[in-house]
């Protein structure tokens, strides 16, 4: 521990920080868990099923570009001010999705809250991270899990309530309380000894990220869909994101301050955590994001039900990461991750069996499993990482293992709704009648639900099944590509390095 920590320490109020801390972590998974629940009312009212997909992929794609410059920036400039920057930028947005009237409008302004959003959870972090000692920092970061329990059972009860009693832009705006509450707090008990230094922001290397990964997401999403394979549209988007992900990797290497450090990855462990975030980020948003969708058009149960699937999977978090600070002390990081990808694969395989007979339990057990893998994983991950570098480094090194898992949640949206789609489209194509995606829209809607006939209801919801199946076997493949990853973590106790 340096000067500038100690400094840190003797001056902030840590118990009344650590409360701040987790009013905006809660005010980020409180989002993730109303969003979720909200998002098959909102496609019902405002329309547009083929872009369903959009409105997470457009916050998760800011999310994960600016999470690494403000980690550099608080190096530089401290963390309180860099949090308190992106929690108004993500209150700004979280008003103007409120007022949205199209979905067009929506995903604009979802790329605005993914703006704020990126210095939420990893600020958050590693603010714990500085004002807590190593040994302290497994019980704490169980702690802060616990906020999403606490999400868990209020997101999706008063999100279902808010759709089915008042209206879902009531989801975005419940956050501004919050955020404006975590500011004042952190700003009155969180004292820091910032070293001044010259900015040096690497905007060349933004640039070359936002291009690569916006071609990137739009190939996956529109792929096969509006955007045939074989067209030169599609080979262009191909070359460019092999070209622009090749010039970000020579950049980064070559310019003095990246905003990806590849010297970091050096680590074995951060090299190895880093990786495995990214797949179960995909992991993720493949059930966070369609879930709902199945329970309510398939499965035909109300938003307050769906929002309880996800809930399973927002108590597995919490009470697996706590139990987790306590395996990390006993056992390691090794074991303790191994726990958590065993944990996935069942997860996912409860997914792929899932059958609409089998109704939400069965997909609530599903989500706790998945919860429980991400609770025991990404703790271990964290106080790893935070443990192998110093203060000078610990911003960039928890945003680049944040920025991971946002860019494997960012690629899941995209690949996995594009899967979705084309398995639509070919589902609907092949039953030879003149229903295009967006007629799923009608599953979503309770009164238009109850108008179809038998025969046209029981055509969707077969093609929306058959379609998330697809979905889910892909999670089931990334649930193990994270196990086997997990299998080249060290293998000695982070607490007896």
């Amino acid at each position: 521990m340096n000067s500038l920590e100690l400094g840190s320490i003797k001056r902030t109020k840590k118990p009344l920080v650590l409360i701040a801390v987790m009013l905006a972590m809660f005010m980020g998974a409180i989002e993730a868990t109303i969003v979720s629940t909200a998002m098959p009312a909102i496609v019902g009212d405002l329309g547009g099923f083929s872009l369903y997909s959009w409105v997470f992929s457009a916050y998760l794609l800011m999310n994960a570009i600016t999470v690494l410059i403000y980690g550099k920036l608080s190096d530089l400039f401290g963390r309180k001010p860099i949090i308190t920057i992106g929690i108004v930028i993500f209150l700004i947005g979280s008003a103007l999705c409120g007022f949205a009237q199209t979905m067009e409008q929506l995903i604009l302004f979802r790329f605005i809250q993914g703006l704020g959003a990126g210095a939420v959870l990893p600020m958050a972090t590693t603010i714990v991270g500085d004002i807590y000692s190593k040994e302290e920092r497994a019980k704490i970061q169980g702690y802060l899990s616990s906020v999403w329990g606490i999400s868990a059972i209020s997101g999706p009860l008063v999100g279902g309530l808010l759709v089915e009693y008042a209206s879902w832009r009531y989801v975005f705006w419940v956050n501004i309380p919050l955020g404006l509450l975590s500011i004042v707090v952190l700003w009155l008990y969180l004292h820091e000894n910032i070293e001044k230094k010259k900015p040096v922001i690497d905007y060349g290397g933004a640039f070359l990220l936002v291009v690569t990964l916006s071609s990137l997401m739009y190939l996956l999403v529109e792929g096969g869909v509006s955007l045939p394979w074989d067209s030169w549209q599609a080979m262009f988007l191909i070359n460019l994101i092999i070209l622009g992900f090749a010039a970000f990797i020579y950049h980064e290497r070559r310019t003095a301050q990246p905003m990806m450090p590849f010297d970091l990855w050096k680590i074995r462990s951060i090299l190895v955590a880093n990786i495995v975030s990214l797949t179960t980020g995909v992991m993720l948003i493949g059930i966070s994001s369609f879930l709902p969708a199945f329970v309510q058009g398939v499965m035909e149960r109300s938003a307050t039900v769906a929002g309880f699937t996800l809930t399973a999977m927002s108590i597995g978090w919490p009470i697996s990461a706590t139990i987790a600070g306590r395996l990390l002390l006993k056992i390691g990081y090794f074991k303790t991750s191994l726990m958590g990808g065993i944990s996935l694969i069942a997860g996912g395989t409860i997914f792929v069996l899932m059958d609409p007979s089998y109704g939400p339990l069965w997909a609530a057990i599903g989500s706790f499993f998945v919860g429980v893998g991400m609770g025991l994983s990404s703790t271990s991950f964290i106080v790893s990482i935070q443990s192998s570098v110093e203060w000078q480094v610990r911003g960039i090194a928890t945003a680049t293992n944040m920025f991971m898992r946002n860019l494997g949640t960012t690629i899941g949206a995209a690949l996995l709704g594009g899967i979705l789609n084309s398995r639509l489209q070919r589902h609907l194509e092949e039953s030879g009648n003149d229903y295009s995606i967006n007629d799923v829209n009608m599953l979503l809607n309770e009164q238009e639900r109850e108008q179809l006939s038998s025969d046209i209801l029981e055509l969707l919801q077969n093609a929306l099944t058959g379609s998330l199946q697809s979905v889910y076997l892909v999670v089931l493949l990334f649930a193990l590509f994270s196990f086997i990853g997990i299998l080249f973590l060290p293998r000695d106790q982070f607490l007896k390095k």
